[in-house]
């Protein structure tokens, strides 16, 4: 609230212009906060997500955990086969539209082959729960949770 100097008076169309000095401990304590909450929220979503990302050797599920700076809020999957995971689509070699073909030493796929995306859809192991578009699932399911424990963290409603 801006009180009005005793003698002056403001006339319509007045432009006021004031100045905030913050102080340099609520500044700190306040982004403190920030990093709690963020580093809180990244925990979250990669606990969360855990269900519903696609498992047959535990790989995508753990490059989450190893490839995210918690705080950082980005969660990455890294691994050479989590965008396809994550969009659910096979790729295939352009010219055989072969996933790949089975060898002495597990599947392999031609040498230099810049695979495409199929029409057909990966047949996810434990689904419906583990499947595409994991974090969409997750989050339809669970951003009430999140934003409750938040909440509560930050000390707010």
């Amino acid at each position: 609230m801006i009180k009005q100097p005793k003698g002056t008076s403001f006339k319509a169309g007045t432009t006021l212009v004031g100045e905030f000095e913050w102080d340099p401990r609520f500044v700190q304590k306040l982004n403190g906060r920030l990093e709690e909450a963020q580093r809180y929220v990244d925990s979250e979503v990669l606990r969360l997500s855990e269900p519903y990302i696609p498992f047959q050797t535990g790989m995508l599920r753990t490059s989450g955990i190893t490839a995210t700076e918690i705080g950082s809020g980005f969660v990455t999957y890294n691994t050479p086969y989590a965008r396809n995971m994550y969009y659910g689509k096979v790729m295939v070699d352009p010219v055989t539209g072969a996933a790949g073909f089975l060898t002495k030493d597990g599947w392999r796929s031609r040498k230099g082959v810049r695979k495409v995306v199929s029409n057909r859809e990966y047949q996810y192991h434990g689904a419906p729960m583990r499947g595409a578009f994991w974090f969409e699932r997750m989050k339809a399911d669970h951003k009430e949770d999140i934003l409750r424990g938040l909440k509560k963290l930050l000390g707010v409603g």
